[in-house]
């Protein structure tokens, strides 16, 4: 069945998910007026219909048309649905939204390396179109819930890969005028499903924060996540990063698509890359996930720093090294102990 070309204008959107980035991209589509903004979230009763999103900038001020806790209510009517979730919550949604969904209507993620497409292309019809984000468009952080949140950093530019769709440039210049970026388009939904940035990024930081973490040990300070990233921490992710170039090489993908972290980030070796981390304006001010206890403080295995990047982000690049034997110690080392501290520790 082929889709109908997407215009810019006018589009009915369902966001869906109300955490950080579901608060910001909601608010920021809706306060540009042009198109009708709707929400599925477990708690519409939290919500406000006008939503304040705080920019280093400018205050965007979005009304909504509808927040709704009923999948059928909210995507029925869909142009567009773009799933703001974290991995745990992608497959139970795309069950709730298949039965709801118009045949013409484009279903996708604002990140794709937590498995989207492989969900996606399991669980929803053939005929239906699909999009996701290499990386998140905004850095977000909600400051009342359904009501105010903080856009803290944008992108320059976003890539994106279409499937199944027949007229992927026009879906995609609506997605670009939606989150005002440029936005690329790429080949294969593996060159942003197979991620350097969140699932490789944050994976090394934990490991190398506590590796030699155990049951008993407090430590006394909180150490912010990025502000303190250390040359042995960028070594590791440049090496995770490695073995996730040489798969990539075994996969069809443009040569190049996933930048190298040291290509994106305009680092030449590990120090300038801890350096780079350390001084970037919008990862200021972000703690490392730990809780009180007696004592001082441990790492919170609950933080989606441990439950979105192991078992939904890390995983997959995981999975796909041994799939295609693919030499990966580095990564083989952070995955297995951050699946061992989960399984031990986040009961």
């Amino acid at each position: 069945m082929e889709e109908k070309p997407i215009a810019n204008s006018k589009k009915r959107i369902a966001i869906c998910g109300g955490g950080n980035l579901g608060h910001v991209v909601t608010g920021f589509v809706a306060a540009q007026g042009k198109y009708e903004v709707c929400l599925l979230t477990r708690q519409p009763e939290r919500w406000s219909h006008e939503l304040a999103i705080e920019a280093p900038d400018t205050t965007y001020k979005g009304r909504l048309s509808g927040v709704f806790a009923d999948a059928k209510q909210a995507v029925s009517d869909a142009d567009i649905i773009l799933l703001c979730l974290p991995g745990y919550g992608i497959r139970d949604t795309l069950l709730q939204i298949k039965d709801h969904l118009r045949p013409d209507a484009a279903v996708g993620t604002v990140v794709s390396s937590t498995g989207f497409f492989f969900q996606a292309m399991e669980i929803l019809p053939d005929y239906q179109a699909l999009f996701g984000f290499q990386r998140v468009p905004f850095i977000s952080r909600i400051i009342e819930y359904g009501h105010k949140a903080r856009l803290m950093g944008y992108k320059e530019s976003l890539e994106l890969a279409i499937e199944r769709c027949a007229h992927p440039e026009s879906l995609s210049d609506t997605l670009s005028d939606m989150l005002r970026t440029p936005i690329h388009l790429l080949n294969s939904h593996y060159e942003v499903s197979l991620s350097n940035s969140n699932p490789l990024l944050h994976p090394s930081r934990l490991y190398s924060l506590w590796k030699d973490w155990h049951e008993g040990i407090v430590y006394n300070r909180i150490p912010m996540f990025y502000e303190e990233w250390t040359e042995e921490t960028a070594e590791l992710y440049i090496q995770m990063d490695n073995e996730l170039q040489t798969l990539l090489e075994q996969l069809p993908v443009r040569k190049g698509s996933i930048a190298t972290v040291l290509d994106y980030y305009e680092s030449i070796d590990a120090a300038s890359l801890a350096n780079k981390l350390r001084s970037i304006e919008a990862f200021k001010g972000i703690a490392a996930p730990m809780k009180a206890v007696d004592g001082g403080y441990i790492p919170d295995f609950h933080s989606r720093y441990f439950t979105e990047d192991f078992p939904y982000g890390l995983a997959f690049v995981h999975r796909m090294t041994h799939e295609k034997a693919i030499p990966s110690p580095a990564i083989d080392k952070v995955y297995e102990w951050g699946m061992k501290m989960l399984n031990c520790c986040s009961q």
